[in-house]
This record gives structure tokens, sequence and C-alpha cells, in this order.
């Protein structure tokens, strides 16, 4: 019965204690605001289980949309997802910055960030992600190798986009309004035979001696993933 009482003691202080440093993680609000917006981070895609490339930061404004420092933000997510920190103060800049690791599901994830006002009611954004299987994975190297130069007018320090070089502009992987209206036999015919395969610009090359048929399902799958606004399946 002691050595039960003991073990029940020794279970309470470890407890505690654990609750001590949660708390201690997540100080008390010392300011309040009305909104929490986005600064940073939103619609980035990784592989499932894997961490973001960029953190993602959130910003606490007051009724005057000016910055407001010591205001506490909380995430959560889905089952799997992880914030580190889940949750804290916000900085000088009225910012709070936390790094999100994905589930181990393969789909877009919406994660909430969340902030108390003054008159104790919960201001809530909430921040979309998506998690690549195996297939976007590849279809994800695949642009990067073949098709990002182009479809993406953004450079990078390791690419240099000739988007702007172009007289008609590609249309980025991330445009819905457009892409969505196509089947997946119309982007295979135009990633396997190049744009004049469905009347359109001959300035996109065929891949289809170069990509295999499993390699263009990928890459189609990848840019069904990061369609937006989000792909539909039709019939679903």
């Amino acid at each position: 019965m002691r050595r039960a009482k003991v073990l029940g003691l020794f279970c309470l202080c470890a407890l505690l204690c654990g609750c001590a440093r949660k708390a201690a993680s997540a100080p008390p609000p010392t300011a309040y605001g009305s909104a929490i917006v986005e600064v940073s981070g939103g619609k980035q895609a990784a592989p499932v289980g894997a961490r973001l490339e960029q953190p993602v930061v959130v910003q606490v404004n007051d009724d005057q949309g000016n910055a407001v420092t010591g205001a506490l933000v909380s995430f959560h997510g889905p089952s799997g997802v992880e914030f580190e920190p889940a949750a804290g103060s916000t900085d000088s800049s009225g910012q709070f910055t936390t790094t999100v690791s994905l589930g181990g599901l393969a789909g877009r994830y919406q994660i909430v960030a969340s902030t108390l006002t003054k008159t104790q009611q919960t201001a809530t954004l909430k921040i979309e992600e998506i998690a690549l299987g195996y297939q976007e994975v590849l279809g994800r190297e695949l642009n990067e190798q073949y098709c990002s130069r182009c479809h993406n007018p953004e450079s990078t320090p390791e690419r240099v986009s000739n988007y702007d070089n172009l007289e008609v502009k590609p249309h980025p992987f991330t445009e819905g309004d457009i892409l969505n209206k196509l089947s997946d036999a119309d982007l295979s015919a135009i990633i396997g035979h190049g744009g004049p395969a469905l009347n359109k610009s001959p300035s996109m090359p065929p891949y289809g001696y170069t990509l295999s048929k499993s390699d263009i399902q990928a890459l189609i799958a990848y840019i069904r993933t990061i369609s937006d606004p989000p792909y539909q399946v039709p019939g679903m």
C-alpha cells in the first residue's frame, strides 16, 4: 500500500511538472487584439509526415489594424499535424512563428491559428497546407526538372524563370481556374505531344519521348493536388 502511494505521488508530481512546462511555453497574454491574419507560410506542399520548408507566420492586429505585442496565439490542426511551438505570445512586431510538420496521410490539411479578443471571444484564422503522397512527390520532382522554369514566374537561387521571355505565358500549375477545366486525358495529350495537340501554343514542347506514362500520370497527380481552387474529380 505504501509503495502504491509513493508511486501515485511520483506520477502526480511528474504530471504537475509536465503541466508547468507546458504553461511556461505559453505565458498568459498581456494584450489582446481583434483579428489574426496570415503573414506567410500558407499553401505549402511537402511529403507526408515532413516539416514544411517555410515556417507559418501570423500577426495579431487591433481594431485599427495595428500590430499587437503580447497577445497569445495557439495553433491546432488535424490528427498527426505537429507545431513547434504550438502556442506563445506575439513579438514586438505583433507576429508569432511556428514550424509545422504534416500528418501521415496525403491531402489538404487545414490548420487553425487563434487568439483571444478583449471581449474574450476567439478570433481564428484557417490556413491550408498540402501533404504529398509518393506519386505527387515524384510529380513535383519532374516539375522541378522539366516544367517549373517556364510555368513558374518566380525565380529562385537554383532556377532562373523563363516565364517573362515567353510570348504566350504558360499557366502556373496552381492556376485551378484554368487547369481544372482540362481532363486528365487533355493534360496527358499536352504533356506528351506538346501544345498543338490541343490547339495550344507550340512553345509547349512534347515530352512523350522523355517521360514515361507513369511519369506523366505522376505529374498530373501533382498538378491536381496543388490546384487552387482545389480540383474536384468529375462526378464526385
